[in-house]
């Protein structure tokens, strides 16, 4: 069977179950509460913190790989000092 083709509209803003335990729920509620804010916002601004903050460790991470190589005598002395 081929393939479904999904159109664009459903990935630009698709709608999701998200199942919390009682504890996560309670600390999203109260989270939300405490910032005037709608659960939903608050766990929307969760996840993009999230998906920026892994995006940064692969940047980092890249950055490492190409850069440790180069300076690999200079981290050796500078590890020594």
């Amino acid at each position: 069977m081929g393939a479904r083709m999904v159109p664009k509209w459903y990935r630009m803003r698709m709608a999701m179950n998200l199942r919390l335990t009682d504890e996560e729920a309670r600390a999203l509620r109260a989270q939300a509460e405490a910032e005037d804010r709608s659960m939903q916002d608050v766990a929307r601004a969760a996840v993009r913190e999230y998906i920026a903050r892994r995006d940064h460790t692969k940047l980092v991470s890249s950055a490492l790989d190409e850069l440790t190589p180069r300076y690999r005598n200079l981290l050796k002395r500078l590890g020594e000092a």
